[in-house]
């Protein structure tokens, strides 16, 4: 079980920590990741559910044929779950108020919770009242990394549905488009994380896009100078002001995160840092930063070691402030509470 230290002193609400301080939190999160992550297991739903990898797998690839957007927007959907009060399925919950409405998740597709949706439906005709909308979603992301040539890395199983989603816990538990590596490190660091997972996982942005509101000060005004960021490549910010003006453009404008390969779950993201090429500003930091460059080289030059990092990166973040035993439910619809 997470504890209350875990719950409540490991919490990042914007203020610094001293490194003593933010070191314990990372240690007591820890502890409480390894013990809570002994309740689960790859074949949790061996007897109760046989066949649920096939039965979710099956709805993934036909989204991932139909709309292939919905294969980046589960997995980013995935992390937003998880980061706000742990992978519970919180974010699913329709409602006023919810996790769902909040102002930082405004941008996330609809095709990733319909996924979900039909994902459980096929679930539930098969093994009615028994798989939770929060393992279903980890399964469903796990799924379309593998389909866009990503790893195929097993998923630990047992989760329960939380019974609470709040639109005012989001902001200080997500990274900022223009989140520092020391505001990154730190919110990493208060879910169990460290380094090396805040550099592997943000290689799930080697599918997907982005709107231009993320990144457009990048491109006009960078910290306020009335200047682009001097650490975007000249082609890329010319490529990219054609597309996003500074202000009165479509909103529905995106642009691919991996500018080479958007549609290939590959290790091309990092080559694209060091060619100052990353869309985001957190992203480009990570390859500006000494405490981050040398692993974003190495995840470079080694894709098998990016798979690597990526699949065990993805096994702890799935684990973080899971409910499990009497905890939370068991969902029958995944948009809202029993």
């Amino acid at each position: 079980m997470t504890s209350r230290f875990t719950e409540q002193s490991c919490r990042n609400k914007g203020k610094e920590m001293p490194p003593f301080s933010t070191t314990i939190c990372a240690l007591v999160c820890l502890c409480s990741l390894v013990q809570v992550s002994d309740q689960l297991s790859v074949d949790f739903y061996s007897k109760s559910c046989p066949k649920l990898e096939q039965l979710v797998f099956s709805v993934a690839s036909q989204r991932f044929k139909e709309a292939p957007v919905s294969g980046p927007s589960t997995i980013r959907l995935f992390f937003h779950d998880c980061f706000v009060d742990g992978c519970d399925a919180s974010i699913l919950i329709s409602g006023k108020g919810t996790e769902r409405e909040a102002f930082d998740n405004r941008n996330l597709a609809v095709e990733a919770f319909e996924t979900v949706n039909r994902a459980k439906a096929v679930v539930e005709a098969n093994c009615p009242g028994v798989v939770s909308c929060a393992d279903i979603l980890a399964i469903a992301a796990r799924d379309f990394v593998h389909l866009a040539g990503g790893p195929n890395y097993p998923v630990m199983k047992g989760r329960r549905d939380g019974t609470i989603s709040l639109a005012s816990r989001v902001r200080t538990n997500m990274p900022r488009p223009n989140s520092t590596v020391d505001e990154l490190l730190r919110l990493f660091a208060s879910k169990g994380l460290n380094k090396s997972d805040l550099v592997a996982l943000s290689g799930a942005h080697t599918i997907g896009f982005v709107h231009c509101d993320q990144f457009v000060n990048r491109l006009y005004d960078f910290h306020h100078t009335k200047q682009p960021d001097p650490s975007m490549e000249p082609r890329l910010l010319k490529a990219l002001r054609m597309t996003c003006p500074p202000a009165g453009g479509n909103t529905d404008v995106v642009a691919p995160c991996d500018v080479m390969t958007p549609f290939t779950f590959d290790h091309m993201y990092y080559g694209n840092l060091e060619a100052k090429m990353g869309i985001l500003a957190t992203d480009q930091a990570l390859f500006l930063d000494p405490r981050t460059k040398e692993l974003v080289q190495m995840l470079g030059k080694e894709k098998v070691r990016f798979f690597e990092a990526f699949s065990q990166g993805m096994e702890k973040m799935g684990v973080i402030g899971i409910k499990v035993g009497k905890l939370g439910e068991i969902r029958k619809n995944c948009s809202r509470h029993n």
